[in-house]
């Protein structure tokens, strides 16, 4: 639909934002400074117990790293309500200070050394981790029961960060190399599922049983989990993949239908993007309290078994009750922001943007192109052009929510822009393959692109990432001749449009000063501009 907007009027709207002051605690989480860079994670091994009726955690984490420089000192992170109990190095304590979440710890000459074998700390700690009031939205855990009066657990912590409930170093730029373990102690008659595959349990005479899961893979710090319940386990394998689900036991019947979406799903994400990612760790969905997460190959869903999100369509068409959006839109994170990670929580539109993209992808692999572009448009309502999709750099603040909606739209536009079907799909493939398991930033993806489409798609990039407006196209008629620019708070904005008169689509390449095409016209009327392959509006002077 066209829009048609006074020049002056959208000048007035276009809001500048106040600059934030951020704090010493801010930076420590995202910063990444010598005490973080020195070191590099190669494996997690955490071993913890979770006291259900009092909500705490007690336990280690042996933590492998590689000295990358010489330094004294490293950061490994732990929300400051958590207590530190040791930190053994053979059977040495190491001496620490901790600042806000930061827990500095002092080396001696021996883990400084760079090169040679690798190093273990066992790092000790307890506490009650922050319970969350609105998982996932906020961080930490979740306690409640299920409809049988059993205890249901799960957490969350995308964005709060992973050290509210165990010591890591806690930033999207390091990952370790190898993977995790995990060994999860919970009340008997419970069950614990986490990442990876499922290693054995161990009753432990304690009125606990250990359940072991093990990652062989690259793993973000909040995508490690836990998950308690009376699960009960469904297990099937689709084309070679291990595909688990663990559900509560009223919903088994209800489960093996629902999640029979996970195949036809695959099939179009593996065909588009690559190979499922994990595949020796396996596909997992499992059950939560809150509604769901990307936790890599262990998928939190709770969308209650209906299509949509939650029953509703957030594209308002109707198109986005033809499937389970939590299963689709979490899944999709395997690929981009599990696989593909970016380095700065300021990025994440490198998770949700594509993430979210992925929708209409699978719109398109079961119902068609068209229904595919109406349901990416019917999103355009929900953007807000609030802020900058990109945040603040080393803050361990994200940007817009617009990252999901408006940068979807923004991938759709860059398709179209490129305008050659068979090569747009090579070029996700490529991106989803050439990155895999990598951590990368905005100038990265910026750069592919440009170099894969063989166009300069900077300026693009900067006016949906950067500005809290969408392009404006300015149409006129002069002596029955079209005249058209771009309105742009990105200096040089460039980017080609489609329009249609009398049936008849041209491709027009505006810039930030005033052209004049060929095409008559007898009024602006007569202009349809193709406003659902490109994410602008227009305004008519």
């Amino acid at each position: 639909m066209k829009k048609t907007i006074p020049l002056l009027l959208l000048i007035t709207f276009q809001t500048l934002l106040a600059q934030q002051t951020y704090t010493r605690k801010d930076s420590l989480q995202g910063g990444l400074r010598l005490e973080r860079t020195c070191y590099d994670v190669l494996h997690y091994d955490l071993n913890i117990k979770i006291n259900i009726e009092d909500k705490s955690i007690v336990g280690y984490n042996d933590i492998t790293f590689d000295m990358e420089s010489k330094n004294e000192v490293i950061q490994v992170d732990l929300f400051e309500n958590m207590k530190v109990d040791s930190i053994i190095y053979n059977t040495n304590k190491l001496a620490f200070n901790r600042e806000f979440n930061a827990v500095f710890i002092n080396f001696p000459q021996v883990l400084q050394n760079i090169g040679g074998k690798s190093k273990t700390i066992r790092f000790y700690y307890s506490g009650k981790p922050i319970v969350a009031k609105n998982a996932p939205w906020d961080g930490g855990f979740v306690f409640t029961k299920d409809n049988q009066g059993k205890p249901w657990v799960g957490v969350a912590c995308q964005g709060t960060g992973a050290s509210l409930w165990y010591p890591c170093k806690d930033s999207q730029s390091d990952e370790p190399n190898f993977g995790t373990t995990l060994k999860v102690a919970v009340p008997n008659g419970l069950m614990e599922v986490s990442n990876g595959r499922f290693m054995g349990s161990q009753d432990l005479k304690n009125g606990y049983t250990r359940w072991d899961w093990e990652v062989n893979n690259p793993i973000n710090t909040y995508d490690i989990t836990v998950n308690i319940a009376n699960y009960t386990h469904v297990h099937d394998n689709y084309k070679g993949l291990d595909l688990d689900y663990y559900v509560l036991r009223d919903n088994e019947a209800k489960a093996k239908v629902h999640f029979e979406e996970v195949k036809p799903m695959m099939d179009c994400f593996q065909s588009k993007f690559g190979t499922y990612p994990f595949f020796n760790d396996g596909y997992k969905l499992v059950e939560t309290p809150y509604l769901g997460m990307e936790h890599q190959s262990s998928v939190a869903y709770g969308n209650h078994y209906v299509k949509g999100y939650l029953g509703t369509d957030l594209s308002g068409t109707g198109i986005g009750l033809l499937f389970d959006y939590i299963i689709v839109h979490e899944s999709a994170h395997e690929w981009f922001g599990n696989s593909i990670t970016s380095k700065d929580i300021a990025d994440m539109w490198i998770h949700e943007a594509f993430a979210m993209y992925s929708e209409t992808v699978f719109v398109e692999c079961q119902y068609g192109y068209e229904k595919a572009q109406t349901y990416l448009n019917g999103m355009k309502q929900n953007v807000n052009n609030d802020k900058p999709i990109i945040g603040p750099y080393g803050v361990n603040k994200e940007g817009s929510n617009d990252m999901y909606y408006k940068g979807a739209l923004m991938i759709n536009t860059l398709r179209h822009v490129v305008n050659n079907d068979e090569k747009w799909w090579q070029m996700l493939l490529k991106y989803a393959t050439s990155y895999k398991y990598k951590i990368i930033d905005t100038e990265t993806v910026v750069n592919f692109f440009n170099k894969e489409s063989g166009i300069n798609l900077t300026s693009i990039f900067n006016q949906y990432l950067k500005k809290n407006s969408t392009p404006n196209l300015i149409i006129r008629k002069n002596k029955n001749k079209l005249e058209y620019k771009w309105f742009s708070y990105e200096p040089n904005f460039t980017m080609p449009i489609d329009v249609t008169v009398k049936n008849k689509t041209s491709r027009l390449f505006p810039t930030t000063s005033w052209k004049q095409s060929k095409i008559k016209i007898n009024a602006l009327e007569e202009i349809v501009v193709n406003t659902n392959s490109f994410y602008i509006d227009v305004i008519k002077e």
